[in-house]
């Protein structure tokens, strides 16, 4: 078997109010990454607006898009423009009163290359997961890449041990969880 080394990158930001801002200041990391010489770039989890579900508040809603749409848009346009592959998440609203947090991965010519609907959904305090997401329906998956064979899960996956071994056994070379666990002030 032949070794190779793929650079990855990751990214985690502040958010601030303007889903806009947030969108372009990560259009602007994926950019750095590539010129850094990443092969893949992952987000964080919900990248585009600050984590929604430390309250349940209805407006927030209003954030949620389908795939295709205009995030999902612009992050192809930057995997096709910057010849990285690119892996974000994003408050997918699937129809009317079905969203999902969902991560979509695009592979350097900017085609999509993957969806996975986050399956394990979580109810604790700050983390009000099941007010905003319904659980995901795809499976554990494994994307064909031009980087590599990619394996995605969304953040409270990540202690299900199952989640990385069926997207291993599918074939995923790498793994990512885009996730916004982090620290709060006390």
């Amino acid at each position: 078997m032949s070794s190779r080394t793929i650079q990855l990158a990751l990214i985690q930001m502040a958010c601030g109010p303007s889903k806009q801002d947030n969108v372009d200041k990560a259009l602007s990391r994926i950019e750095e990454a590539a010129r850094g010489g990443a092969s893949i770039v992952c987000l964080q989890e919900l990248f585009a607006t600050p984590y929604p579900c430390q309250s349940e508040d209805h407006t927030r809603f209003e954030d949620a898009e389908p795939v295709p749409g205009p995030t999902t848009e612009a992050l192809s346009a930057a995997a096709a423009r910057h010849k990285v592959v690119v892996v974000g998440s994003v408050f997918e609203r699937r129809s009317a009163g079905l969203y999902h947090n969902t991560a979509v991965v695009f592979d350097t010519d900017g085609t999509q290359a993957g969806l996975y609907r986050k399956m394990h959904i979580p109810d604790d305090p700050l983390y009000y997961e099941k007010f905003y997401f319904t659980p995901g329906d795809l499976g554990f998956q494994s994307f064909p890449t031009s980087a590599a064979n990619v394996g995605t899960c969304v953040c409270c996956d990540q202690w299900f041990p199952e989640a990385a071994r069926l997207a291993a056994l599918r074939g995923a070379e790498v793994l990512f969880y885009p996730t916004a666990i982090g620290l709060l002030p006390e």
